[in-house]
């Protein structure tokens, strides 16, 4: 796609929800399921704080959605918490906001694509053995699709989106016209009874306290991928602040809505799940080779039937969705790095777009980030969960408070009374939004931390080491670079002095004079290096054969080297005359073949690598093309996807037919 063509990349709000929220829209296939996991550590007479645990995660959730529709009015050029945090809060700040995003990230892919795993295994028991191929499979499917481009990866991953949310809204509606009808459904761990974990037992006082906060932190994951709209305002049509904040509101309504009507279900139909599937009591069988089904899949089994259309249904929905959920992240992390490797705290090639205008190579960061995440944790859902959210709270802490300052300096400015009172009200909704995430980041952290949360705030602490070391070397580079006195810097050398390498007489030993005499240099000459006595000899028999005018010089080695010979020479001479520029012309062959270039060239690409490390030394590589590099000219014959495109072949450079390049070199 041309450059030009970024316009039309823009996306409506129906693509934009299931692109940016098609995380927090199906955390409500695991949110409701991992506060029950934590309950029932303690047994089933702790899951009476379901209903209190979930109305907490709802009115938070209120809170962050209404706080984030401020930060995408005030910031809509993409930075989101990372912009807000920088700008009110300091560059330190922005970049603990970008750390804890960018872990967290990685995590959405992840756990979103473990989940999606579960859900399918839930449906077909006997693919549990295959659950960390699987898992990687679809995160190379997931990177393939968004390499692709924005707009390409909405359309595919829309429908899927859509049909979860209506199957688990039509789920929901049945299951409590059921319950008010009388006719409950149960689900199929009703019967079975759960022994408490040792120590968890009779909880009282602080311990108490203590479960119930580890159960709403998990539950927590439901917000998961909110401030991805915020970092994604430049990808809507415009007006892109308006539309972003209608999405936002309408995702953090559904999400609700779903959220609410699985756990009232989960309650309603009596599931039992836990960590260990050896603490159910009742079960038949080996407890070590029961597979528990997922809360959601329980809740659409009671509902429409184990083996009914509207289970199956659910459960492919649910996987699908689970899985096009890292799509969030797929989004978020590339847009992210781009505008962090802009502001230099990353590698430049992060900032660039590729082929299909998609940031191509935050996209592969991504997916190997994840990927060896799932591997390493065998794509458990359980073992990456304690990892996630902890970079969320931290990166909506920072961004409201951030908004806070926001508001404050606006209202010193502003006059208007009506405006103001907006900017009032909004100071307001920003600040509790950052008391309420503050408390919720230090529960996470304290409830998490030992379970593996302290994985993930390592690794945060980490890049943003990583990203001021980053800034430094781009800083330091700039201002070694930048241009102090221009007439001087301007200023020819006083004289050049160019060397061609000799290791034989050949063509390309002969173009490189001819190129050397080109330059038109002070003064040159010819260097060879004896390290075999015959060979010098041959070369300065043929030197007199063919009558080449140019000085040729022999340097001793008497042990076999040739790259510390070379160098010193040249060193040598930049010591005697400081203002003097050495031209060093390397003759080297061209190959088309991947095997060739271990026979060849070999010496000229350690010497190279030694002569650039020498000030006032032009290392100048003289190339000569072998017969096979004639048709090895692919990339240049075609740009990338000139194909697709439709873009006729380049003509033969040697006049014949156009070349016909239909795949990569």
């Amino acid at each position: 796609m041309r450059s030009e063509a970024l316009g039309g990349t823009l996306l409506t709000k129906r693509l934009a929800l299931p692109i940016f929220a098609s995380d927090p829209l199906s955390s409500v296939a695991y949110a409701t399921q991992e506060i029950l996991l934590v309950l029932t550590l303690g047994g089933l007479a702790y899951l009476h704080f379901t209903p209190w645990i979930a109305a907490a995660v709802v009115g938070l959730m209120t809170v962050v959605v209404l706080s984030y529709r401020q930060v995408v009015h005030a910031y809509p050029s993409g930075g989101g918490s990372y912009e807000v945090a920088s700008t009110n809060l300091g560059p330190s700040a922005g970049l603990v906001v970008a750390a804890s995003l960018m872990v967290d990230y990685v995590m959405t892919v992840a756990v979103s694509v473990a989940s999606g795993v579960d859900n399918i295994i839930s449906a077909v028991p006997r693919l549990a053995e295959y659950r960390v191929p699987m898992a990687l499979v679809f995160v190379a499917l997931l990177s393939a699709m968004n390499l692709r481009g924005v707009r390409e990866s909405g359309r595919a991953f829309a429908a899927p989106t859509y049909l979860f949310i209506g199957g688990v809204l039509i789920m929901v509606a049945t299951g409590l016209f059921r319950y008010a009808l009388g006719d409950a459904p149960v689900s199929e761990s009703a019967a079975y009874g759960v022994t408490p974990r040792p120590g968890d037992a009779d909880l009282m006082g602080l311990a108490l306290v203590m479960l119930v906060l580890r159960a709403f932190s998990s539950g927590c994951t439901a917000l998961t991928g909110v401030e991805a709209i915020s970092n994604g305002v430049p990808a809507f049509r415009r007006p892109k602040p308006r539309n972003a904040a209608t999405t936002l509101a309408a995702m953090g309504v559904i999400a609700v809505t779903m959220f609410v009507g699985v756990t009232a279900l989960a309650l309603i139909t009596d599931v039992h799940i836990t960590d260990d599937a050896c603490r159910l009591t009742g079960l038949d069988g080996d407890c070590a080779d029961h597979t528990q089904r997922t809360v959601i899949a329980q809740v659409a089994s009671a509902v429409f039937g184990s083996d009914s259309v509207g289970f199956y249904f659910i459960q492919a929905a649910t996987a699908l969705v689970l899985i096009l959920a890292a799509n969030t992240a797929y989004n978020g992390f590339p847009l992210l790095t781009s505008i962090l490797a802009q502001h230099r705290y990353l590698p430049r090639q992060l900032h660039n777009r590729g082929d299909r205008l998609a940031f191509s190579n935050g996209i592969l960061a991504l997916a190997l980030a994840a990927g060896l995440l799932l591997w390493g944790f065998g794509a458990n859902v359980t073992s990456l969960i304690h990892l996630y959210i902890l970079g969320v709270f931290t990166s909506f802490t920072l961004s409201q408070s951030g908004m806070v300052r926001h508001w404050n300096r606006e209202l010193r400015t502003e006059t208007g009374e009506a405006v103001r009172r907006g900017h009032r009200i909004a100071r307001v909704i920003n600040a509790t939004g950052a008391v309420v995430t503050g408390l919720v980041l230090v529960i996470v952290l304290a409830t998490k931390f030992t379970q593996g949360a302290w994985l993930a705030v390592l690794a945060a602490i980490l890049l943003w080491l990583m990203m001021r070391a980053v800034r430094r070397h781009y800083d330091s580079v700039a201002a070694e670079l930048a241009v102090t006195d221009a007439h001087s810097e301007l200023a020819p050398p006083s004289r050049v002095f160019a060397i061609v390498l000799v290791s034989t007489v050949h063509k390309p030993t002969m173009r490189a004079l001819a190129y050397a005499r080109a330059f038109r240099p002070d003064r040159l000459e010819a260097l060879t290096v004896a390290v075999d006595p015959e060979g010098v000899a041959e070369v300065r028999s043929k030197w007199q054969e063919y009558d080449i005018q140019v000085p040729l010089k022999v340097l001793d080695s008497p042990y076999r080297e040739i790259t510390r010979p070379v160098v010193a020479y040249v060193r040598s001479i930049r010591r005697a005359g400081p203002r003097d520029v050495v031209a060093v012309f390397i003759p080297e062959y061209v190959v088309g073949r991947w095997w060739e270039n271990a026979l060849h060239n070999q010496t000229a690409l350690w010497l190279k690598s030694r002569l650039l490390f020498t000030p006032g030394v032009m290392v100048i590589s003289v190339p000569w093309q072998l017969h096979s590099s004639r048709h090895a000219d692919r990339p240049a014959g075609r740009a990338p996807g000139a194909v697709r495109r439709g873009e006729p072949a380049p003509p033969d450079p040697s006049g014949g037919e156009p070349v016909r390049h239909d795949g990569p070199a």
